[in-house]
């Protein structure tokens, strides 16, 4: 397969994108719906720019961490079914820094927070690609901008919307033609050669604030009712029924705030059950207790748990996900023959996980959990953090929330089972081909 194949598969706005994207003063940005065509389109504009790109100055790629820049730019890069033109031209070790693209070097760049951007001080840049863009600290991005020393240096990025005040479309999308940017907005109807059941499954998969951002391509703020879908009597159930895999306990560590432990089982139609909650108030019980007691207590709320309907009695998830912030109580659960794990604590992901997981029917509380019934109602937006680009709850009365969402996105892994289409749609969000279609 050669790439003038690739691009007679490409949309005509995918097309538009790549010719303009070599025009560009000095920023391009790809922004839109999730699996509208943007990351293929970003890539293939890429391989041009970096074939013609300045000899001076460094050519670097830019994520939130170096496994994401793996999985959403070398990985398909050197896919033999996505780009089987480049053999041989694209060489990377995994966990590397580096990798070798058409003979050139190009250095990996994970910016997860402000301290990132020590990482490209007093470099010159020729040629950047930003995987992700509204997820790079503000900082990082301009100290990129300043970096950008020789005549013709070009950012690529992607992004999908993040919230109306976001600085990156306040700064930069809302002036435009003023910083050097253009920017393509793409939804789903951009990409016609995405099968019409994928795109059906997509948009069951997000409600409110995530379909207007993931399946729109909108940029919305965040406010409101978080599970603005909750629905009491659809989610809420009086019976749990025979529980396939025990997935996860997710605990929210408090001394002075509630303590809140959620065991969640899945069942053989992969939906997930909220079965058993146990909490603790200080506050109410006017005592504190410490890490040794909250560990004997939880391991034994685990092995009391008996299902309805089973003789036996205990249960051990594979999972146990613990607020990262509790060092001290996860050194106690090991101490006690337990194998904890800092739970996964990217906020708005998280709760973009259960929301999904509720809207297609697929996560379910008994009514035991009182804690998390009485939450899940008020769980709210912080409207003040929204108007400054931060997507955040309130934090108030939240913690059964949390413990949910760390047990959900935790244990992601083990309770979700994409198919091999899926697979390739997940590690490479905006396909953009039918690469099914495409002879190699």
């Amino acid at each position: 397969m050669d790439l003038d194949r690739v691009t007679r598969a490409l949309s005509p706005k995918q097309i538009q994108s790549i010719v303009e994207a070599q025009q560009t003063p000095q920023i391009a940005l790809w922004t839109g719906a999730v699996s509208s065509g943007k990351t293929i389109s970003s890539l293939i504009a890429f391989l041009i720019a970096l074939s013609v790109a300045p000899s001076q100055g460094l050519v670097v790629a830019i994520g939130r961490t170096l496994q994401t820049i793996e999985r959403n730019l070398i990985d398909p890069l050197q896919a033999p079914e996505l780009f089987g033109f480049l053999a041989g031209q694209v060489h990377h070790t995994p966990g590397s820094t580096t990798a070798i693209i058409l003979g050139r070097t190009v250095h990996l760049v994970g910016a997860s927070d402000a301290r990132a951007e020590a990482r490209i001080r007093g470099a010159t840049v020729a040629l950047a690609y930003v995987d992700e863009a509204t997820l790079v600290p503000h900082s990082f991005w301009m100290m990129l901008l300043s970096r950008l020393r020789v005549p013709n240096a070009k950012v690529f990025a992607t992004t999908n919307p993040d919230g109306s005040s976001h600085w990156l479309r306040k700064e930069f999308m809302l002036r435009a033609s003023e910083v050097g940017m253009r920017y393509w907005h793409f939804t789903l109807d951009d990409n016609p050669s995405l099968d019409p059941d994928y795109v059906e499954r997509l948009k069951a998969q997000y409600v409110g604030l995530w379909y207007d951002r993931f399946i729109k391509g909108l940029w919305r703020l965040a406010e409101g009712s978080i599970y603005d879908m909750w629905d009491a009597d659809r989610y809420i159930v009086d019976i749990i029924p025979p529980i396939w895999r025990w997935v996860a306990a997710g605990v929210d560590y408090g001394t002075s705030n509630p303590f809140v432990a959620l065991l969640v089982g899945m069942d053989a139609s992969q939906t997930l059950y909220v079965a058993s909650e146990w909490r603790y108030e200080s506050k109410l019980a006017r005592r504190s207790l410490t890490d040794s007691e909250y560990s004997a207590r939880v391991r034994a709320w685990l092995d009391g748990y008996h299902q309805p309907g089973l003789a036996a009695v205990g249960v051990r998830p594979e999972m146990i996900a613990v607020d990262p912030s509790a060092a001290s109580f996860m050194q106690q659960l090991f101490r006690d023959g337990m194998s904890p794990q800092p739970a996964e604590n990217a906020v708005a992901d998280g709760i973009r996980t259960v929301s999904s997981l509720m809207a297609a029917g697929k996560l379910k509380v008994h009514r035991s959990c009182k804690g998390l019934l009485d939450e899940l109602p008020g769980y709210s937006w912080d409207d003040a953090k929204a108007q400054r680009g931060i997507d955040a709850p309130i934090k108030v009365d939240d913690h059964s929330c949390d413990a949910l969402r760390y047990a959900v996105a935790t244990s992601e892994s083990v309770w979700r089972r994409p198919n091999t289409a899926d697979q390739i749609r997940h590690r490479i969000r905006d396909d953009g081909i039918d690469f099914a279609t495409v002879a190699m």
